[in-house]
């Protein structure tokens, strides 16, 4: 490929900054579903099982807000505590 090694091309500049951006992305997406299950456990033990609509609300909710949910729902005493927290977000 243009007379470069693969060595040559993975000390690019170029190729780091993409390297290290990507490994950073998969630690991020890997805190958040590390962030959704553990919220999802400590629901479904405190609660009972949970509805689809709600394990996907919580899904969707941004890493921010999962660690908000994470200290809100020591205070829930209902679901519908949890209902109304999601509805606000």
């Amino acid at each position: 490929m243009l007379g470069f090694t693969e060595i040559d091309i993975k000390q690019t500049r170029f190729y780091q900054e993409v390297y290290a951006e990507g490994a950073q992305e998969g630690r991020q997406e890997g805190r958040q579903e590390g962030e959704v299950q553990l919220v999802l456990r400590l629901l479904s033990r405190r609660f009972g099982e949970l509805g689809a609509r709600q394990e996907q609300q919580i899904r969707q909710l941004s890493l921010e807000q999962l660690e908000a949910l994470a200290e809100a729902l020591l205070d829930f005493s209902s679901l519908a505590e949890l209902e109304e927290w999601l509805e606000q977000q």
